[in-house]
Order: C-alpha cells, then sequence, then structure tokens
C-alpha cells in the first residue's frame, strides 16, 4: 500500500548524504513516518501536523510492533541503510529512528541467486514405502505421512513457552491429529465442512489443524480474545466470520468458552463447541475414516484483520501452499539440517 502525505518537521537539523543523488533528512524521515502511519492506521485520524521528531512512536502515533518493523524497512528500502540491529528494540521517538539512520551503514548488495546452484550438497529425496517422496507431495498430508514412513521419530517442531521446550516428533504429529480427527468425526463433521480454530499459540495447535485436515474438514484459524475490554468488538468481528466462513464447529480452550457460547448464540450454523483434549479423548485408539483429500482442496481461510472494514477471507488450497513452501525452501536453499525460528502467533498465515 502507499499513501502521499506530508508532515510540517518544525525545527530540524541533520542531514545523511548516501550518494551523489541520494539525500535523505530529517523532514524525509516524518513525512514518510506520516504516510507510514496513514497506510497501516487509516482510521488514526491523524493529521498533516502530528508528526515531529519528539513524537512518541507508541503513545503519539499508535505503531505496534508489526508497524514498527514496516516503518524500519521502508527507511532501510528509502536510505539504502541498514539500521544498527538494536533500534527495533530501543527506539521510542521518530528522533530515535533519525539517530538510527545516521548510525545507519551502506547496505550490502544481496548474493545473486542462480537456479540450480547450492551452496552445500543437497542429498536426494528419500521415497517412503509408498514410493512418494516429499517433494512430489500433493498435499500437506502427504508430506506428514511421508516423514512419518521414513523418520517417524525425528523431532520436527520445538515449541518455546518461557524456559520449556517441548519437542514434537512426526510420530506424535500423526497420532495427536488421528484422535482429533477421530474425535471430529464423532462429533458430525463432515467432508469440506469448516472448523474455527480459537486458541491461543500452544504444541496442541499443529495437532488441532492438522486434526481438521485428517478428518477431511477446512480449518479456519481465527485469534482469541486478548482482553476482556476487547471482548464486545471481538465477538462482533468473529461473528461475521465464522457466518461467512459456514463454520460447523470451534475448537477452543476451556478458558475460552464462555467467548465461544457467546458467538454460537451469534451463528446458527455452529453448533457444536470442543476442546482439544476432549476430542483427542474422544479419537483416542479409534482411526479416523479415510477421506480423500487432494491438492486442489482447501487447507485452510485466512481472514484478514479487519481493521479497515469486515474481515475477508482468502481460501488456501494444499497446492498454494506447497508452492510457497518449495519457492521460499529454493529460494534460501535450505536442506534438512536447518532450523527455523518464528514467534508469530500460528493463527497467522505465515
Amino acid at each position: 500500500a502507499t499513501g502521499a502525505n506530508t508532515a510540517d518537521s518544525g525545527a530540524m537539523s541533520g542531514e545523511t548524504t548516501l550518494g551523489p543523488k541520494v539525500r535523505f533528512d530529517a523532514a524525509g524521515l516524518v513525512a514518510l513516518v506520516e504516510r507510514t502511519r496513514r497506510d497501516l492506521y487509516p482510521d488514526s485520524g491523524g493529521g498533516g501536523s502530528g508528526v515531529q521528531l519528539s513524537s512518541s512512536l507508541d503513545r503519539d502515533l499508535g505503531f505496534d510492533s508489526l508497524g514498527r518493523m514496516e516503518l524500519l524497512l521502508r527507511i532501510e528500502a528509502a536510505t539504502g541503510l541498514a539500521l544498527p540491529a538494536e533500534t527495533l528494540e530501543t527506539a521510542e521517538t521518530v528522533g530515535d529512528f533519525w539517530q538510527a539512520v545516521q548510525r545507519g551503514r551502506p547496505q550490502t548488495a544481496p548474493r545473486a541467486w542462480q537456479p540450480g546452484v547450492q551452496s552445500a550438497p543437497v542429498a536426494p529425496p528419500t521415497a517412503g514405502p509408498d514410493g512418494v517422496c516429499a517433494d512430489k507431495a500433493r498435499t500437506l498430508l502427504d508430506v506428514l505421512d511421508h516423514h512419518v514412513a521414513v523418520h517417524p521419530d525425528q523431532v520436527q517442531i520445538i515449541y518455546l513457552d518461557d524456559d520449556t521446550e517441548t519437542p514434537i516428533t512426526y510420530r506424535q504429529l500423526r497420532d495427536e491429529s488421528f484422535a482429533l480427527a477421530a474425535g471430529l468425526q464423532r462429533a458430525g463433521l463432515r467432508p469440506r465442512q469448516t472448523v474455527a480454530i480459537m486458541r491461543p499459540t500452544s504444541s496442541g495447535y499443529f495437532f488441532t489443524y492438522l486434526g481438521i485436515l485428517r478428518a477431511g474438514g477446512i480449518p479456519v484459524p481465527i485469534y482469541p480474545p486478548a482482553r476482556p475490554s476487547q471482548l464486545e468488538d471481538h465477538v462482533k468481528r468473529h461473528t461475521g466470520i465464522l457466518a461467512n466462513a459456514q463454520a460447523t464447529l470451534l475448537v477452543s480452550v476451556p478458558e475460552a468458552m464462555q467467548v465461544a457460547r457467546l458467538l454460537q448464540a451469534r451463528v446458527p450454523g455452529l453448533r457444536g463447541l470442543h476442546t482439544p483434549q476432549a476430542l483427542i479423548a474422544t479419537g483416542r485408539g479409534c482411526a479416523p475414516e479415510a477421506v480423500a483429500v487432494g491438492a486442489d482442496d482447501v487447507a485452510f481461510i485466512q481472514y484478514t484483520s479487519g481493521s479497515t472494514g469486515q474481515p475477508k477471507g482468502v481460501a488456501l488450497t494444499h497446492a498454494n501452499l506447497l508452492a510457497n513452501i518449495r519457492a521460499m525452501a529454493t529460494a534460501i536453499e535450505a536442506t534438512a539440517d536447518d532450523v527455523f525460528v518464528s514467534w508469530l502467533p500460528l493463527y497467522h498465515d505465515m
């Protein structure tokens, strides 16, 4: 998104020269901050003269953590500089960003990527007992089944909760999601019906998501209420999402069941509320009924935040997700020895 708005920077001084044709001064920074604010927070009501070097990013301008990251990326793109690594943690005002610009270093050109060129040898794909290679899989379930067949006790996920590490193997992913899938089918889920997931990030989120897929359902991630003061807005927004997605079941944690019942009362088609623990207990020891899932089946429906209007859903298929995953893996030359770290909530579409 792009916007156009300038701000009167007031009394400012200082200028950073990046080359014979590229100049970026404090007034330019203020204008960039204002444009970014208008793009990210169009309902903030800020006027063109609302940004100063002394403006607090949080209190005065309303930038959250993702907004600050977007601002930093835009500044680096505009200046050609790499800002100091601690900028996001320490910058509290627009002026702090200006100080970071003056300490920035010229960005190094990224290494040109050439298709087929690897920095390290990559082992050829290994076929499982069914003869299917992971890189030929058509669905996320095919990928999981392949890894369970080849190395079931290999750790796929380490979930971090403060100082606690919870390792999850491929076998655990398969077994727990199988049990949850059987529980969903016993609860009346039919193929291609949608199931909302309203639970915070946790190790069990993976079982819930994969269990819905295994049962033939379509997951619809929604975020749980963060604070009691947001409850009314949360219920209103998610009522629209659940109705639009035609959700038949909702999976949530016991702590959010009061909110889940408020949602159920407002969504006629939402016929069942379940905790993951109850579904797994019901389905434990029972193999879920096999459901054919193909590349063009929907792997989940992601809804926009609704900050600028009614939330809108985007249906992503297994083919969509696998194409994206494979493209990223190719671009960064990922191998099975690499470890990735993410702090995004699991209901986020990344």
